[in-house]
This record gives C-alpha cells, structure tokens and sequence, in this order.
C-alpha cells in the first residue's frame, strides 16, 4: 500500500498596482502588491472551524472559550499586564495622549486613547514560506468587467481605474509619510525598506 501526503499551502490572492511611497515619501511610483481578501469569517464559523479540526470539542464549546478568553484579555490587560498567549502571540495596552507644556500640567484627562497592541508569536514568524501567491485583477476591474458584461459592451476603459486607484494612500500610511505600527512589527510586508504597507480592505 503506497500513500501519496501532498501538502497544501493557503492561496493569497493579490493584485498589482503603481503607488507613491508614503513612507519614504519618494514620488516615483512603483508596482507593489496588495492583498485580496476573499471573505471575513464570523466567530461563530471560525469557532465551527476549530471544532471540525479537532473533533474533541463541540463548536458552542469552542465559540465559549473563545468568548471567555476575550472577556479575560480585556480585563487583564486593562489592569495593566501584559499577557503571552503561546504560539498566537503576546499582547499588551498603549496609550495616546495630548501633551502638556510640563510634567506638573499633565493629568490623566491628557491620555485619549487606549489601543491593543500585539507582537505575533513563533506561529507567525515562518508564514511567507509556507503561503502560495496568484495574482488576480483588482476588485474595481472585476467590477467594471461584470458592468460591461450587463450593459451589453464590448470594451472596459481601464485608464480611470488606474488613474483612481494611483491617488489612493496605502492602508497603514498618510500622506505625511507616518505610520502607524503600535506593535513594534515590521510596518512593510516587502523585503526591501520601500515597501509600503498596501493591503486592501
């Protein structure tokens, strides 16, 4: 008996697009890759999801820890702690706040904002190697492919697609160049420093 194990990696679909560096502010344009993302999953179906891979626990099982745990993490790091979950990562609490002209004007009522940051773990740190890639058309071109189709036309004008999606700011950057990365991670998913973050929502 001869068994054939193929292994299969997750598909990241992505397309290509030319867009200033915000966070380099160089104004040369150049082609980066922007994700796809296919779908969101609700807790209750990443929850069925965890339940079918083990087969131990039942998904309303599942989808209560998984509640509980969020329900704890808040409270733990609202408290101040820092906590370490495994493999998935390690997380803790930042602050933004106005500043005041000294250390003796400054009070609490100057701290706004209270965000989560998060350091992935070992899990994470290998995911390149183990993702395959398939370039695809942006959602705006599928988009007006399928509006041609309907309106009974042979042609699509690509020009103003491109002309629209070339003004847009890559998610994480502002025009300004900053950036926001609280986790302290690297902010560019490329390998070279003037990759900027283009993920599209």
């Amino acid at each position: 008996l001869c068994l054939t194990i193929q292994i299969f990696k997750s598909m990241i679909n992505y397309s290509v697009y030319m867009h200033k560096n915000y966070i380099t502010k160089d104004q040369t344009e150049k082609a980066y890759a922007k994700c796809q993302i296919s779908e969101i999953w609700s807790l209750d179906r990443f929850a069925r999801h965890i339940s079918d891979h083990n087969g131990v626990f039942s998904r309303g099982t599942v989808k209560g820890v998984l509640s509980d745990t969020c329900e704890c993490l808040i409270e733990l790091l609202l408290e101040g702690k820092k906590v370490q979950l495994g493999e998935i990562g390690t997380f803790a609490v930042s602050i933004g706040c106005e500043p005041a002209a000294s250390i003796a004007e400054f009070t609490a009522n100057n701290i706004k904002e209270v965000n989560i940051t998060f350091n992935p773990g070992p899990d994470f740190e290998n995911m390149r190697s183990r993702a395959a890639f398939k370039q695809v058309t942006s959602r705006a071109v599928q988009a007006a492919a399928l509006s041609a189709v309907k309106e009974g036309m042979d042609t699509v004008d690509l020009t103003a697609l491109r002309k629209d999606n070339s003004t847009e700011t890559p998610s994480g950057s502002d025009p300004n160049g900053s950036t926001s990365n609280p986790s302290g991670g690297n902010e560019n998913p490329g390998s070279g420093s003037d990759s900027p973050s283009v993920d599209e929502p």
